[in-house]
């Protein structure tokens, strides 16, 4: 849970930061740093870390949201309850 939360950060936050334009993929090829600095690259990647986000976060409401009662079993019959009295 911690580590969707800390990867979901990481993807929404670095593609948008100074880091993301100096790294060595960058300088590697021309074609690999045209797709890397496209907004549509750096959005889906936001994209993947807002759903690392959600999915923590739902992970983090089961853990801590409220509890359900476990089903109840149902009341005992009454066995002369269902059979008509005749005396």
């Amino acid at each position: 849970m911690a580590l969707l939360l800390e990867a979901g950060l990481l993807l929404v936050l670095i593609p948008w930061s100074a880091f993301w334009d100096r790294n060595a993929f960058m300088e590697s090829s021309a074609t690999l740093s045209s797709l890397l600095r496209s907004n549509y690259t750096r959005g889906a990647i936001t994209g993947l870390g807002l759903l690392n986000v959600w999915s923590a976060l739902a992970e983090l409401g089961e853990l801590f949201g409220p509890r359900s009662k476990p089903d109840e079993p149902p009341p005992p019959a009454n066995p002369q309850s269902s059979f008509p009295n005749h005396q």
